[in-house]
Parts: C-alpha cells; sequence; structure tokens
C-alpha cells in the first residue's frame, strides 16, 4: 500500500466529520475556517507597481504592508494553492508532509547524515500554499537571542541590531501568553497570534518540573532571557493554526491581487541590469507580467536562489556549465544552514498520559475541538514543550542547545503518517519502534543551535520545474554532533527526575541498525545514532545571504537590495547571514514588516500623492 493510500485510513473519520453542515458551520463560527475570506483572482493584470513572489510567511507579510497605500497596485503571486480546512487542526500537521501542500524536496545522499532514511535522503518539507511553510509547520514561535541580531550589525548589516529588529518583532505580534511577562518585549495588536496550546498532557507538565528542579527558570523566551524551559509559544489562534496566510491575507483591499497556482519561471531583467517583471506560468500558460517599481522575491531559501540563479544572478562558472547567461556573478545558493537534532530518543511510561493517535483521532475528540477547540486534537503535531540550555561547548550567552519535548514519539501514529514523512526505512522502524507501537512514549529532540556544518544549493537543469540540488552536508563537522550528544544526556537526566519516575519513565533501549555492535547508550554509540536519524527542523537559511558591500559572499545588501541589480529585493530567510536560536518563522515576519517599510521609504515621495 502507497504512502497517500496509507494515509486515507486514519483520516476517513475526518473527512466524514468534515463533509458534515453542522461541523463546517461550527468551524466557521468560531473563526477556524477562515481561508475562504482570501480574495484570489484567476489571472493577473498585464502590470503592477510591485511583483511578490511567493505567498509565504515573508511574502504575506509584504503584501499586506505595501497594499496599505492605496496608490500602489500589489500582486502576489503563489505556486501553491490556499490553505484547507485540516491546515488549521495542529495535531495532523505530520500527514501534510505527503500532501500537494508540500514541494516534497529531499536532500542529495548524504555522506555523514540521514543514514537510517530511505537512500539515506532525508526529506526537507517545505509549504506549497498561501501561508508557505507556516501553513504545515509545528507553529512553533521563537524569535532568536538579541545576540543574533546583534552578530549581524556587526558583521555590517546596518538597522539589523537587536534594539533596531525589535519593534518589527513586536509590530508582528498578537501576543495572548496568559502569564506575566516584561510588556516591553512584545506586542498585542499585530496579525498574528501567539499563544498556548489550550490542552497539555501531564508529560509536559512533568517536563517543566523537572526543568525547576535541575535550577532553571520557567520563562517567556520571547523576553529578555532565553535559557530555561517553557510550554511552547504557537502561532495559533485560539487553538487553531494562524499562519501567515490567515494573519496577513484575509484582507479585501481593491489594489491587491493574490494568484495562485502560479509558478514563476524567470525574472525579467533588462539591458541596464534592471527588473521590469516576471514570466510565470498559470495553468500552462506563460505570461509576462511587467511591474514599474521593483519585484520581490519571497519564494523562501530553496525557491529564491533556484528562481534568482535560473535569471542569470549566481555563479558563474555553475551557470554557465548549464548555458544560463550571466547578468550578475554572486554566490547564490551558498551559506545553506539547517538546526539538525536527533528524532531517535524515546521514553516509556505505565500510565496514559501520552498522545496516541488511536485515542486522540476520534469522533468525541472532533467534536470537543469543534464546540470549543480545546483537547490534544489542539496540540501541533504533539510538541508541546522546549528549554534552550548551554552545554560544555557554548562559546557566548546564547544557548547552543534546545530540547524539544514531545508527548508521543515515531510509533504514536502506529507507522501511519509520521515515519514515512521522515523517510525512515523499514529495517530501522521495525527493529526499533515496531515493538512499543501501542505504547505510551514521549520523546525530546535535541537540537544543535550554531551548527557549523553548512552547504550549498545548486540548479539541476534549467528546466524550471526541475528540482534544485540539495547538497546539505549535513553533519559534516563533528562539533554539531558533539552538541546534540550533550542534549541528548541531558534529555536522559530529565527522564530520570521525579516528576517523569512518577509515570515509570524508562529509555526505550532497542539499538538502532548499524549501531548495533557499540555498547547501548554510550558516546560513541549516540553518535553513530545521531548520523542515522537526524531531525531536520526545517529552518534552511542563508542562500541569498545579507551582507555589506565588502562582503565577496553577500547576495543582497542590507536593504535586501539584490547587488547589481537594480528594482530586485529579496525577503525571505534566504537573506539570513547566519542561524538566530531556536526557529525561524517568527523571524521571517520581522524580516517582512521590516522590508516593508524599507521599501514605503525608498518610494516615500510617491506615498504621498
Amino acid at each position: 500500500m502507497g504512502v497517500k493510500s496509507t494515509i486515507i485510513v486514519p483520516l476517513v473519520l475526518l473527512l466524514q466529520l468534515s463533509a458534515s453542515t453542522q461541523i463546517l458551520d461550527l468551524l466557521a463560527s468560531y473563526g477556524l475556517w477562515e481561508s475562504r475570506q482570501i480574495r484570489i483572482i484567476p489571472l493577473p493584470q498585464s502590470q503592477y507597481d510591485f511583483i511578490i513572489v511567493g505567498a509565504g510567511t515573508g511574502g504575506s507579510t509584504l503584501a499586506n504592508r505595501l497594499s496599505e497605500n492605496p496608490n500602489w497596485k500589489i500582486l502576489l503571486l503563489e505556486a501553491g494553492k490556499p490553505e484547507g480546512i485540516f491546515n488549521q487542526l495542529p495535531i495532523v500537521v505530520s500527514y501534510f508532509q505527503h500532501t500537494d501542500y508540500n514541494w516534497g524536496y529531499k536532500l542529495e545522499p548524504q555522506e555523514n547524515a540521514c543514514l537510517g532514511m530511505e537512500n539515506r535522503a532525508c526529506p526537507w518539507p517545505t509549504g506549497k500554499s498561501l501561508g508557505g511553510s507556516s501553513t504545515i509547520n509545528y507553529m512553533i514561535h521563537t524569535r532568536g537571542n538579541r545576540l543574533d541580531y546583534d552578530y549581524w550589525a556587526a558583521l555590517g548589516n546596518h538597522g539589523w541590531s537587536y534594539e533596531e529588529v525589535l519593534p518589527y518583532f513586536k509590530k508582528s505580534e498578537k501576543f495572548k501568553i496568559p502569564n506575566c511577562y516584561n510588556a516591553s518585549y512584545h506586542g498585542t495588536n499585530g496579525n498574528v497570534c501567539v499563544e498556548y496550546a489550550p490542552y497539555h498532557t501531564p508529560l509536559s507538565t512533568a517536563f517543566l518540573e523537572s526543568g525547576r528542579l535541575m535550577g532553571y527558570k520557567v520563562l517567556d523566551y520571547n523576553g529578555p532571557q532565553q535559557l530555561g524551559f517553557s510550554y511552547l509559544q504557537l502561532n495559533m489562534d485560539r487553538g487553531a493554526r494562524c499562519s501567515a496566510s490567515k494573519a496577513y491575507l484575509s484582507l479585501t483591499r481593491p489594489n491587491l491581487d493574490i494568484v495562485t497556482g502560479a509558478l514563476v519561471t524567470k525574472v525579467l531583467i533588462d539591458s541596464k541590469k534592471s527588473a521590469y517583471g516576471v514570466k510565470v506560468v498559470i495553468k500552462n500558460v506563460s505570461y509576462k507580467i511587467l511591474a514599474t517599481k521593483e519585484v520581490i522575491l519571497s519564494a523562501g531559501t530553496i525557491a529564491t536562489p533556484k528562481l534568482l540563479m535560473l535569471s542569470g544572478i549566481g555563479p558563474r562558472e555553475h551557470l554557465e556549465e548549464l548555458g544560463i547567461d550571466v547578468i550578475k556573478d554572486a554566490k547564490v545558493g551558498y551559506n545553506l544552514y539547517e538546526h539538525v537534532g536527533f528524532l531517535g530518543l524515546t521514553f516509556l511510561v505505565n500510565q496514559s498520559v501520552s498522545l496516541m493517535e488511536k485515542n486522540i483521532l476520534t469522533k468525541e475528540q472532533m467534536w470537543r475541538y469543534a464546540l470549543d477547540r480545546s483537547g490534544p486534537l489542539s496540540v501541533p503535531g504533539g510538541a508541546e514543550a522546549l528549554a534552550f540550555l548551554q552545554t560544555k561547548y557554548a562559546t557566548d550567552a546564547r544557548p547552543d542547545v534546545e530540547l524539544l519535548f514531545v508527548g508521543g514519539s515515531l510509533p504514536s501514529d502506529n507507522d501511519i503518517a509520521v515515519r514515512k514523512g521522515l523517510g525512515i526505512t523499514d529495517e530501522l522502524y521495525n527493529t526499533v519502534y515496531k515493538p512499543i507501537e501501542n505504547m505510551d512514549v514521549w520523546s525530546i529532540w535535541p537540537i544543535c543551535q550554531a551548527p557549523r556544518s553548512h552547504g550549498r544549493i545548486k540548479l539541476k537543469s534549467t528546466n524550471p520545474l526541475v528540482p534544485p540540488s540539495l547538497e546539505a552536508n549535513l553533519l559534516a563537522d563533528p562539533y554539531d554532533i558533539e552538541i546534540i550528544l550533550e542534549g541528548i544526556k541531558k534529555a536522559i537526566e530529565i527522564s530520570q527526575s521525579e516528576p517523569f519516575q512518577r509515570y515509570g519513565s524508562r529509555l526505550h533501549d532497542i539499538p538502532i541498525p548499524g549501531c548495533c555492535k557499540l555498547p547501548f547508550a554510550s558516546d560513541d554509540y549516540w553518535r553513530c545514532a545521531i548520523r542515522h536519524l537526524p531531525s531536520l527542523m526545517d529552518h534552511e537559511i542563508g542562500t541569498a545571504k545579507m551582507g555589506p558591500t565588502y562582503d565577496p559572499s553577500a547576495v543582497v545588501d542590507p536593504e535586501l537590495r539584490v547587488y547589481g541589480i537594480q528594482r530586485l529585493r529579496v525577503v525571505d530567510a534566504s537573506i539570513m547571514p547566519t542561524m538566530p536560536v531556536g526557529h525561524i518563522n517568527a523571524g521571517i515576519y520581522m524580516i517582512g514588516e521590516k522590508a516593508a517599510d524599507m521599501i514605503k521609504q525608498t518610494w516615500a515621495t510617491d506615498m504621498c500623492h
């Protein structure tokens, strides 16, 4: 049975319920089903002031803010489709890796990682819809550390220090965390809802209790301090997903045209090296759309460099190999970084306190969720809490490891979707995890926060339908493995604490094939296991790096303008020069908000008419 047909089985109940007018009316009455309000047109006009390519986190933010000027005509082009009703349901996030809401990218076979995945190639889920990856991600809202942005500024990126970007983080936020927090760090009138999930397992509470016993604070990690434990702050609106499209595109401004199913294949650049439009394919027909002011690429860390290179902006040698005329020789596709962790650490408990699919995807839980958006269906893929910690390798005040707490583990869905989405081989899963299906389990994913390994994106073909080559080079630097190993040790220490021992918590100890000759739980065993089961966090950044004029690796300047090309900018995670701590989606909202102000300033005289 194929992957898609396998997934249909547990979703039959959901499909039946969603077909009920009563359920849909309830969802609409509680604001869950709102994407139908987005104004989408079938075909674009021939000319606009601004063309934005990609309706992910950056593009959605930018489209909203630029269309605040009624004198400007904005076009937002998205290759995917609008998000649907199931995108709003947090618990089923893993299913979307098997749908056309995901571009379906895979890394090139890895030498040092993904050894337990099919063909040694980890999948790299990336959103393909209005809202982009914010429509299929785990909704975790972390900003990064103050030092991350101060370092960007120190690299020569004026305007990007923490104090300068904090207003844009606050501008984007509709912060609704109930606990006491420092209001000077948060906004309450923004577009992006930030909340706790309305439901937590007892195990997540034990996780926070363990942190306290170990001497850490339970804190607001988006406030003045990061080191400590917390429930996850989520892009969630009363128990439902708050994606970029829900946050920024649910409006009816007549000067904003949104077109879905629109694949941009080239940026049009004239003889004066000025961008003047794009080529786009809609329903198998190619169109040329003109921009009188700017073309802005917000297609993401993978698609943006691909489109730049297809348009003649990229490494000269690489483009010439493919027969592409070089308009601007630039380090496009380099500086590719990703947060990597270990997803195989699993603990068993002797009470029914975890998130098991057979217990939560039930008619009763669906009705509970539809009525008040509560219960376990509101937990995004089982992720509930995190800790930001320092290991012995920390070089400054920033955390260098994240412990992501999950109230379940790989076998919690009885091999329906999770492990297939991760690409784990039958041999590994059947050996290690099959024996504990239908048992209560929990897990911690230790994640390296300042990875030294980095890779590159290259074109495979001049055909825009062909995915690029993703040469991630994961775990090539042993430092990354050592950070994750320290995180594993800390996770095991947490599992042995009194709050978890109330549930008889114990480490699952069937060894991973390929590592079984090493003593189980030894350092060398864990190093081997990390290479077999790395967790990609889908935090890819850096492939159109921001930097000053004297940085030869920079693709865009601190105002996000592409060097050497007029009227072309990049507004997405590809501009990040280095990796921020935590998860990147909140940072992309900030980039979108800041970019909108920079663009408005550029065209300030036009705002006055």
